[in-house]
């Protein structure tokens, strides 16, 4: 049976981006894979290197701006990390990220959505989300407003089985670790309907909104979305549930081998339908 076009894409992407690239375990992976996301945006259109400097280690951000159908509307920001975890091939985590927002960009440069839209693949996000706190900082000082930002954080493994932080959950999520995510702020909250139907007509999906920053269950805080939370910026996660349903997280088991693409390819369709409209 032949491989549906998406899914080629998706899994061409994944060959390149899944392997060791941790700024001081693998930095000539690191490297590498950065060269490879600025080759695939610059192909596309100009491409902004945000260089940062915090904590161990700098890093560089790196940013594509389209301006949509509506110039004057607030953009809406998407980023996904390209980092990788220490001892880890990090498939899911994040090259599944990663892979659909370079989808999302050949998508959105030959047809517009509807908002400006900035795609931002970030830097140093195993460190402590060193890159996203950067960019966040300096666009909430330089008084920046976005629609939303939106962290893509590994979007590519099913499960038969579903842990959840709290014991509750499992009540209105259900067993089986079979949908996406859509995890947000207070600010957030009014916008997870609308985000759950269009990603739902492709995936199944389930949203959360979380109160004060998700300081009480800090599992859904572990992304880039979290310093635009703190900054002030409504802002989701869309994810898989990372280690909460993927035994393989920051494990060398972490292939592309383990991850379900049709499910991949069906996010980033959903994605694609839920965002180019907001």
């Amino acid at each position: 049976m032949t491989t549906p076009p998406l899914q080629q894409r998706l899994l061409a992407n994944l060959h390149e981006l899944a392997r060791p690239r941790h700024a001081q375990w693998d930095p000539l992976g690191l490297m590498s894979v950065r060269a490879f996301i600025h080759e695939q945006l610059a192909a596309l259109g100009p491409v902004e290197e945000h260089h940062f400097n915090e904590g161990r280690e700098a890093g560089s951000n790196l940013i594509f701006r389209l301006p949509g159908q509506n110039p004057r509307l607030e953009p809406l920001l998407i980023g996904a990390h390209y980092d990788g975890p220490l001892h880890s091939i990090g498939a899911d985590d994040n090259a599944t990220g990663v892979a659909a927002l370079l989808e999302l960009a050949r998508r959105w440069s030959a047809t517009p959505p509807r908002r400006p839209v900035w795609l931002v693949a970030f830097d140093q996000e195993e460190w402590g989300m060193l890159g996203s706190k950067a960019l966040a900082t300096e666009l909430h000082q330089g008084g920046q407003q976005l629609r939303l930002m939106v962290s893509l954080e590994m979007l590519g493994y099913t499960s038969p089985t579903q842990d959840y932080p709290l014991p509750a959950m499992r009540q209105i999520y259900g067993e089986v670790g079979d949908f996406i995510a859509v995890v947000g702020n207070a600010g957030a909250a009014l916008t997870l309907p609308k985000l759950a139907r269009g990603l739902g007509a492709h995936v199944k999906t389930k949203v959360l909104p979380v109160p004060n920053g998700g300081r009480a269950i800090p599992d859904v805080r572990l992304s880039d979305h979290s310093p635009f939370w703190d900054a002030g910026y409504d802002a989701v996660m869309v994810t898989d549930t990372s280690f909460l349903r993927n035994p393989h997280y920051h494990q060398m088991s972490d292939t592309i081998d383990t991850l379900d693409l049709p499910f991949l390819a069906a996010v980033t369709e959903g994605l694609d339908a839920a965002l180019s409209r907001l």
